[in-house]
Order: C-alpha cells, then structure tokens, then sequence
C-alpha cells in the first residue's frame, strides 16, 4: 500500500533582501506527484502538521544553513493548539526554533481566532518566528491581524497595483515591528514596485523558480542609488539584515572550522545559547589564522570554539543604519569587519548585518542627496520636504510646515548687490538649520524662500532664531516673513493639500509691515497673527505668489 510520502517531494525558493541582493531564507514547497494533498491536509489537521514536519526535515537534507519558512494552515494550528512535533523534529536535525518562520496560510473562515492566537502564542514560546501569508489575496481579518502581531507580514503581488493599500499595510508592519515581504514576483517592474512601496523581502519567479536544489544564485535587479526607497532619518537595520551562522555555544573549534571552510561566504559565526541569544562572536579570519598556525588544530580542534570568540556586537532590530554605525565605531580597529548581531526583544538572534552593506546603502543615499543640495546654502531643495510631508502624512503624524522669505529680497540685491543678497541667504539658512538640528527638516526651494517641516514644539526655537533677531545686508534692515500651516492627523491627504493650506498664509504674513508670523491651522478657517503689524507693504516691494514654489 502507497503512502502519501511516496509521491510527495519539496521545492525551495528563496526568499531575496530587496536591500542587499542576498538570500534571506528558504521557504520550503510541497511538490506530490500525483494526487491533491494540500486540499485534503486543508481538511485534515494532523495531516498538515506530518506535512510541515516533513518540509523540515527535507531541508535539513540539503544541509542548508539558511533560515527556513514553512507553511502551515491556520485551522491546524487551531486545531491543534500548536504543532509540538515540529519544536521537537527542529531539534532533532540539529537546528533552532528561531530559525523557523511558519508561514500561517489561508483560509481564517471558520477557524476560531482564541485557539489560533493561543497556538500562536505557545509557538513563540518556543522560538518560532511568525509570518502572516496571503495578505491581499487571502481572507485574514484586519483585527486578527493585528492581534497576531507577526514577525512578517507576505503580500500577494497583486497588491502591487493598489500602491495606497500597500503604503496602508507597511504603515501597519511599522506599528507592529514586522517586516513587509512580496510574493509571485515576476517582473522587473513588481520589484521597483515592491522596493518603492517599502517591502524589504520579496520571492517569485524574477528571482528564482521553485526547484529540487536551493539556489545559490539569485537574479536581482539592478536599480539606480536610492530608486524606489522612501527617505527616512536612517535606514532600519532590518532592510540589511542577512541569515547569521549559528552553532550553539557548546560547539567546539573544529566544528566551527568545518562550518567556514564548507560555507565559503560566511563571514562569522555566532555562538548561541539554548534561547538564541548570542554569547561569542567567532570572526572568519581570525578564526582560521589561529586554527593555521603551528600547532594551531593541535592545540584548539577538540576545545570549545568560544575560547577563540569575542564577546557579540549587537543591535535591537528597531535600530537604524548610523547606530549600527556607532556599535563598530567602538573598540579596536581588528574589529570592524566583524558582524553585527541583530537581536530581539529577548536578545534572540534575528540575523547579521556587514559594514559593507550599511556602507554601501548610506553612501549612495548621501550622494543622491548630495546631488539635490542647492549650491548657495547646501540645504536640501522641495522634493526632500516633498517627501517627507507624504511620510508624516502615510504614518499619521502631525506636523507643521512653515514657509519663509525675506521681504523685497529684490530691493536688497538692487541696493546692497547680489553678493550681499547671496550672503544674507546663506546667514538665513544657516540660522534655520541650527535653530532645528535634529528636530526638523529645512529645504531651500530656490531664492530667498524656505520650507521648514516640523514639530509644532520646534516652533518657539525657529522663530527666536529668525524672527527676534536683526538681520541687514549691505548695512540695509532687512525683516523676514513667516507663514506656518500646522497638520493634524487626517487633515490633509498629501503634499498638494498641504501646500494649499500654506498658500493664503503666505500671503498674509507678506501683507503686514516688518518682520511676520502668520500661523494657521489646516481645515480650520482664518489665522492668528503672531508678530507684525497691519498695513500693506509698498509698491513694488516683489509678492511672492500666493502658492509656494514646491
């Protein structure tokens, strides 16, 4: 009599780092020859758990050293209140519950959300990671969701078309610490889609097909310095985060030289405890140095590996590329092509990051916004701002955004000349940017105008710096004009509406005499005038137009 194992086989497909061209995991495919076994384990609960077990140990055939993603049914982990063979079969094969992503899979119809979250909840427990599939295509409530909280959330590609609902979702995966994934991505334009759209994970058949043998190699495409990436105050560690080398701390140095010398592209390896949590940091090199000398495999093979360790360098998953930065800057310099540990809320490893890649990514965002620097000022111009407004706008932040100028620049350059005119406007920018370092973002739109979005807190140190002080050129007085337009949340859909908002601001502070502050606030009518006085400004003292020029 057949079993259904014997027409049963597995295909992977990796799961690609958008950010670093890297294969970040392995998600492993039932594949049965004949028959239809994934409809009757979606019928049969204890059916699906056999099956994810079975997935598992394939993998573990392939010896593969990447994390893996295994699918499993909702209604069986309902069912089953947690999939206990599984934490079991993982330890058998020599690898680590954190190193397993089950993928929940469609349909959530029927199944009974407490059971589920309560299996979910015991899972984590023992180490599994989390991933919620099918988003977009599946039926998973939005309140569901959000309860399982998941460590990924995986998108149909189809989603791809509907920009706004895929902004929505990555707003929500910030809120709860999850990463965004794509899946069934097959062109070139699905991935500057999904890139710009801010997943960090993405698998289809553009980059590698399901097959019987993991790929080594993927097909990423190549995109331009900074396409398709949203502008943020430093790239989350998450976007680079590779699959990190783990032995448990037991280990002794002659496994760990068969781990390096069998996997010549890890770079390190990271010793763990019985949670995950790193203890030692084995550098390659180092390592093999020290195993080559004299008497080197002599003296250490048969020793534990941690005597040849240093002590982890590590990061919480929340950190950004500069902080990541900052952990290598300190120590010795033998030490900075070491690693980065990326851990949890637990301290559980989630993975490695490499200077090169941080490196590589913040150089290219330094020169592409080097190259929008206005050559006055070297202050970013609109579309900075641009950005950023729809950001604050995406994650429901509010905001405020204040326009400034001075008044009849045309009079000063024709009185004091144009390079007292271009140095008044390098002195105005410079005020503006130390008024609001760290605290907001300034942008040169051209001339003598000036955005500043920020906090509504951040006000009171821009208008000391701009407003209460004298400012001349060419021994002329010279005033400036502020107009700010502060945005609750849901007050405005983008940068347009804002703008908008702004436009009679302007023109209110422009018509009262001397240094002005209008500020307004968007969807409510009229403004407050907080410096200047009535009156309108003489003839040919050179408007602005009423709608900024951004």
């Amino acid at each position: 009599m057949h079993s259904w194992t014997d027409t049963l086989r597995f295909a992977f497909q990796p799961v690609v780092n958008l950010r670093t061209g890297a294969v970040a995991a392995l998600e492993i495919l039932a594949r049965p020859e004949s028959g239809d076994i994934l409809a009757e384990a979606r019928r049969d609960p204890g059916l699906d758990g056999r099956l994810t077990v079975s997935a598992l140990r394939a993998a573990a055939r392939k010896e593969t050293l990447l994390p893996l993603h295994l699918n499993v049914f909702a209604a069986t982990l309902a069912d089953l209140g947690g999939l206990t063979p599984l934490y079991d079969a993982v330890r058998a094969v020599g690898r680590m519950a954190w190193e397993v992503t089950l993928d929940i899979v469609p349909p959530y119809t029927h199944v009974p959300q407490r059971a589920l979250l309560e299996a979910v909840a015991s899972l984590r427990a023992q180490g599994f990671r989390i991933s919620a599939d099918g988003i977009g295509d599946g039926d998973v409530p939005l309140r569901l969701l959000t309860d399982l909280s998941p460590d990924l959330v995986k998108l149909d590609a189809s989603l791809l078309t509907r920009p706004a609902a895929v902004r929505a979702m990555r707003t929500l995966c910030e809120e709860l610490g999850a990463l965004v994934a794509v899946e069934g991505v097959e062109t070139e334009l699905q991935c500057a889609a999904a890139l710009s759209a801010g997943a960090q994970l993405a698998q289809g058949e553009l980059f590698a097909p399901p097959a019987r043998i993991p790929a080594a190699d993927v097909y990423v495409p190549s995109l331009a310095p900074g396409a398709g990436t949203v502008p943020r105050p430093g790239p989350s560690v998450r976007e680079f985060v590779r699959p990190a080398a783990v032995l448990p701390l037991t280990a002794s140095a002659g496994q760990v030289r068969s781990l390096l010398t069998g996997s010549p592209d890890v770079s390190g390896v990271l010793l763990v405890d019985q949670y995950g949590r790193p203890v030692r940091s084995v550098h390659r090199s180092r390592f093999l140095l020290s195993m080559s000398g004299r008497y080197g495999h002599a003296l250490y093979a048969d020793r534990p590996a941690f005597k040849l360790g240093d002590a982890p360098r590590t990061v919480g998953v929340d950190a950004t590329a500069w902080q990541v930065l900052d952990v290598v800057a300190v120590g010795g310099r033998d030490r900075t092509s070491d690693d980065v540990a990326v851990v949890d809320g637990h301290g559980r490893c989630v993975g490695v990051v490499r200077l090169a890649d941080l490196v590589r990514a913040l150089a290219e965002s330094r020169v592409e916004e080097a190259a929008g620097l206005n050559p006055l000022t070297r202050l970013p111009g609109s579309d900075a701002i641009v950005s950023e407004v729809d950001r604050r706008i995406s994650d429901g932040r509010a905001f405020t955004l204040s326009w400034l100028d001075i008044d009849h620049f045309k009079q000063v350059n024709d009185g004091a000349g144009f390079a007292a005119g271009d140095e008044l406007i390098r002195a105005v920018g410079h005020a503006l940017r130390q008024a609001v370092a760290e605290h907001a973002r300034v942008g040169h739109i051209g001339g003598d105008d000036f955005l500043v979005l920020a906090d509504e807190q951040a006000l009171g140190p821009l208008v000391t710096a701009v407003l209460d002080v004298p400012w001349a050129a060419g021994g002329r007085p010279v005033t400036l004009s502020l107009a700010t337009v502060v945005c609750g949340p849901g007050s405005v859909s983008d940068h347009h509406q804002a703008a908008a908002e702004l436009a009679p601001l302007k023109q209110a502070a422009k018509a009262l005499n001397g240094g002005s502050w209008v500020l307004g606030r968007a969807g409510l009518p009229g403004h407050e005038i907080l410096r200047g006085g009535p009156g309108a400004a003489p003839s040919g003292a050179g408007y602005a137009t009423a709608e900024p020029r951004w």
